[in-house]
C-alpha cells in the first residue's frame, strides 16, 4: 500500500463525486492506474467512526458489481455459508484479518467486533468483501475472491472516469 498523494485523493473525490474523507493509502490501483480501493481511517476526521477499512472507490467496479449483488448472489453465497464449515472458517478468517488490519489504524471501541460486509456470519455488501481482496490479495476473502473472478474487466486503460 502506498501512501495517497494529493493527486490521488483529487482523483478519488472526483471518483466518489464528494470530497474523501479519511483516506489514508491507496490500498490497490486499477489497471488504469487510478486509485481502485483507498484504506480509511477508523475514525473520521469529525469523530464518526467508520467500520469500512477498505473503500472501494472506482465507479466503474461499483458498478459492475452492483449489477452482480442483483442477481441474488449474496443470498446464494449466505446459503452455503450456512452449508459449508470450512468455507464459514475461511470467511471468519477474512473478518478477523478485516479487526487486526483497521486495528493498526486505531482501536475504536464503538466498532469493536465489527467488520464490514457482513462478515463473519452474512453477506451483505460485495463491494466490501471483493475491496478487501484487492487490497489484501487473494485467499484472503473467499466470497471476494469469487465475486471478483465473477466480473467482466471493468476498466478502461486511460481512465475509469471516462
Amino acid at each position: 500500500m502506498a501512501e495517497i498523494t494529493p493527486a490521488d485523493l483529487e482523483l478519488v473525490g472526483e471518483q466518489l463525486g464528494r470530497f474523501p474523507r479519511g483516506c489514508l493509502r491507496v490500498a490497490s490501483r486499477c489497471e488504469c492506474t487510478g486509485p481502485l480501493v483507498v484504506q480509511t481511517a477508523p475514525r473520521l476526521p469529525d469523530g464518526t467512526p467508520f467500520p469500512t477499512t477498505y473503500y472501494l472507490t472506482c465507479p466503474r467496479l461499483a458498478g459492475a458489481i452492483g449489477t452482480l449483488e442483483s442477481t441474488g448472489l449474496m443470498r446464494e453465497m449466505e446459503a452455503e455459508l450456512a452449508q459449508d464449515q470450512e468455507l464459514a472458517d475461511q470467511y471468519r478468517a477474512a473478518h478477523e484479518r478485516y479487526l487486526l488490519d483497521r486495528e493498526k489504524l486505531g482501536a475504536i471501541q464503538e466498532l469493536e467486533g465489527i467488520s464490514a460486509g457482513g462478515m463473519p456470519n452474512r453477506v451483505k455488501c460485495l463491494h466490501v468483501l471483493i475491496a478487501q481482496s484487492l487490497a489484501c490479495g487473494p485467499g484472503v476473502n473467499p466470497f471476494g475472491d469469487r465475486a471478483l473472478a465473477m466480473l467482466s474487466p471493468w476498466w478502461k486503460p486511460t481512465s475509469c472516469l471516462s
